[in-house]
This record gives structure tokens, sequence and C-alpha cells, in this order.
């Protein structure tokens, strides 16, 4: 825990509060997501203070936004544009913590970045290919400048694992990566992220499996087709230095300067 000093008397900075919502619906990976959460930020924040609830498990258990700095909609196995009752809840629970706590910092990751988008008017379709793996995301100006850190490459690589993706971003949103890959409102309080700066490799590998129905192949079927994508599985990503700026989002006023959300500098 780090601390300020302020007229000689030293005041201890408090550790991020962070309540994530795990998503997926009975998954027998739910331990190793939550375990995945707890490494990526713990490398980064060893000080903060992660909770976990699971929406679509336990009917009706949503964090208290008042306990946390930041509040994490993760990842699921099921499909955004459902209406099962739990989703519906969770939009519900989106629209009442952004009205009721319009300062509140919310994070969507894959199935989170979708979900975000649909309440606030966005659109959400099939992907043409889906991915799985570690890959390239490409910023745009905007996103250059809210991640000065990758500004000079241009963009940075995450783990991805999602067969939907968002065609259309809600109008009060600007891209920071091409394709809506990554989308922060213009009240500088709610950011979203396709892929998976969560995710390391242990984790990701768990859901190779899903090879068979996405591509048609498995180990057995086509060994070469396997290894590579073990290969993209296990390649070096950007996920910490990710958290790290979304950290420090955090703590940012929930006004951008006009020169960040300026449209005409999105792509």
């Amino acid at each position: 825990m780090s601390s300020l000093t302020t007229s000689g008397v030293e005041l201890q900075k408090q550790p991020l509060r962070i309540a994530i919502l795990l998503n997926s619906y009975r998954s027998r990976i739910l331990p190793a997501i939550r375990a995945s959460y707890e490494r990526t930020i713990g490398a980064v924040a060893p000080d903060a203070r992660l909770a976990f609830y699971e929406p679509a498990n336990k009917s009706g258990e949503f964090p208290d936004p008042k306990c946390f700095d930041l509040i994490v909609f993760g990842g699921s196995n099921v499909d955004p544009r459902k209406s099962h009752q739990w989703i519906l809840d969770v939009h519900e629970f989106i629209r009442r913590l952004v009205t009721q706590f319009p300062e509140k910092k919310v994070l969507g990751i894959c199935w989170g970045h979708q979900t975000i988008s649909r309440v606030f008017g966005g659109k959400v379709v099939d992907a043409a290919y889906p991915e799985m793996g570690v890959a390239t995301v490409n910023l745009t100006e905007a996103g250059r400048q809210f991640f000065p850190e990758a500004a000079a490459l241009g963009s940075f690589r995450l783990q991805q694992h999602h067969r939907r993706e968002v065609a259309v971003a809600p109008a009060a949103f600007v891209q920071l990566a091409q394709g809506n890959q990554c989308l922060l409102n213009e009240k500088n309080t709610i950011l979203t992220f396709q892929g998976h700066p969560e995710k390391d490799a242990e984790t990701a590998r768990l859901r190779m499996h899903d090879s068979m129905r996405w591509f048609g192949f498995d180990a057995a079927l086509d060994e070469k087709a396997w290894v590579q994508l073990q290969e993209l599985i296990f390649m070096e990503h950007d996920g910490p230095a990710v958290w790290e700026r979304i950290l420090d989002w955090v703590s940012e006023p929930p006004v951008l300067e006009t020169s960040i959300i300026d449209r005409r500098s999105e792509t």
C-alpha cells in the first residue's frame, strides 16, 4: 500500500476495491476464471481487493456500487442477445448503476463489452470469423491518446475468445480500437474491451476444445492446426500493461477533454 504526505502527515492510499461479475452459466472453469483475474490484477495491483459475483448462477447477486471503485462485467458462455431472466437482470443493474452512480467506473470484457453496448443502443452480431488466442488490437487516434504506452506501435495484443462482436457501437461511445474492439463512453466512466486483459495462457487453454465447434478441428483431426492454435494461446500479450492503464483510469475524472473524444479522431 502506497502513502502520500501532506503537511508532514502521512496518509495511506487505500487499495482499489473491485467487484467482478462472472457471467458464465454453470461453467466448470469458473474457479479458473476467478483465479486468472486474481493473478493478472494481482500482478499490477497486489493490494487490490477483489470481490466476485455470479448473477448467472445466483439470482439477484449483484455488488453494492457504494462499496467499490470499479465494477467489472466479465465474459460468459451465453449469447448476450438472449433474453434469459438473469441477463435482463444484468441489463437492469447496468441501468441502475449509471443512473444512481453516474461517476462510478465500469469495465466490460468480452460478453460484458457486448452487453454494455446493447444496453446503450449498440448492435451485436455473429462474427464472420471467431477469434481464439492472442491477437493484435489496432488503435484509433483516440486510442493512441488513451493508451500512450502503445501509441508508438499503434496497437496492443490481448487474448481473444469470441464468436460475436459489436457491429454498431452505442452513440455516446468513442472507438479506441478499430472494429469496435475497445470503446469508451464520452463521460469517461465506461470502458469496454472485446479481448481479455484478465486471461492468461493457463486459463485460455482450458477453452481450446471450442475449436471443434468454431473451426471444425481438434488435436485428433488436425494436429498441425491444433499446434498453431496452441502457439496463439501461448503468445506474449499486453494484458498486464492494459490492466495498469485500466487501474490508472479508475482514478481519472469522469469527463474527458474535448480533444480526446473528438469523433473526427476515431479512425
